[in-house]
């Protein structure tokens, strides 16, 4: 693997960096963008028996925020329910903004490498090219091993770029769809919250 790399000239090393962060990013991604732990299934269900059960204090509030996204979401909403529905929407809506910006953390890093990635293979290429080319001018075509050398080395960064940038673009667009999801349900049992306390049609809490 060594002598790979080393083949592939100096442009080899910006390529394995792109991997290794893409690796980190993946990793701390696919543990952060747990669905369970972002919107616990029964959160909602468990908020709703406080609100019943005239249970909502600070220290609730302030247990509720740290619990979870979800939790972050819902407690700013209980804050302002008192404010009306609209305030209520707003603080909702503010604090879903911060929870999605949070969620989407290091993503716009590994879409960068899944394009930058490729494109430095490329330049590897024409670099490795442009030896090839001035070793034909200074020698001519008899000498195979340096025309071999220069060649190899185009190739294996051409190789080593689409290794990088191909899943990291599989691994950019499985994250975004799973954070789609995620939201989507941070929206219902949001809504679930808002008309159970403001809204004119009956919603059933427990079912969440």
């Amino acid at each position: 693997m060594f002598e790979l790399i080393k083949a592939g000239g100096w442009l080899m090393l910006p390529i394995m960096l792109c991997s290794i962060a893409a690796v980190a990013i993946c990793i701390e991604r696919y543990l952060a963008l747990n669905p369970a732990k972002i919107a616990p299934p029964h959160l909602l269900a468990q908020v709703w028996g406080w609100i019943k059960n005239n249970q909502v204090t600070a220290d609730k509030l302030r247990e509720l925020k740290q619990s979870s996204p979800l939790g972050r979401i819902l407690a700013a909403g209980l804050s302002n329910s008192r404010h009306g529905r609209d305030v209520m929407k707003e603080s909702i809506q503010e604090a879903a903004s911060h929870v999605v910006h949070d969620l989407e953390r290091y993503l716009n890093t590994l879409g960068t490498i899944a394009a930058v990635a490729p494109l430095l293979g490329l330049l590897g290429t024409v670099i490795g090219m442009i030896k090839v080319f001035t070793e034909i001018m200074l020698q001519g075509t008899g000498n195979a091993g340096v025309l071999a050398g220069g060649i190899s080395e185009a190739l294996i960064t051409t190789a080593a770029g689409l290794s990088v940038a191909i899943p990291a673009l599989i691994m950019h667009r499985f994250y975004s769809r799973r954070i789609d999801n995620v939201v989507v349900t941070l929206e219902q049992e949001t809504i679930k919250l808002v008309d159970a306390l403001h809204g004119e049609r009956k919603v059933d809490i427990k079912s969440s």
